[in-house]
């Protein structure tokens, strides 16, 4: 649990309640950091650009980047 409270889902804006939308249909819910994220649009919006700008580079898989992803976690202590 993260010490900073994440916005409720349901009380977003539209824009962000597709990003959410988007997760529990890909994961089973939205990611953790990401009703955090959402406290400020403009950081929900940077952290999205980020991840579609290295979907859309091609330096990495797709599956590359899934344990790329894995492997930081888990050097974070993240249990994801």
């Amino acid at each position: 649990m993260s010490r900073v409270q994440g916005i409720d889902p349901a009380g977003a804006d539209e824009r962000t309640q597709r990003v959410f939308a988007a997760q529990a249909e890909r994961w089973g819910a939205p990611l953790n950091p990401y009703p955090v994220y959402a406290r400020r649009p403009s950081i929900l919006r940077s952290v999205r650009a980020m991840w579609s700008g290295l979907d859309e580079s091609g330096l990495l898989e797709t599956g590359l980047t899934a344990l790329v992803n894995r492997r930081v976690a888990a050097l974070v202590g993240c249990v994801f």
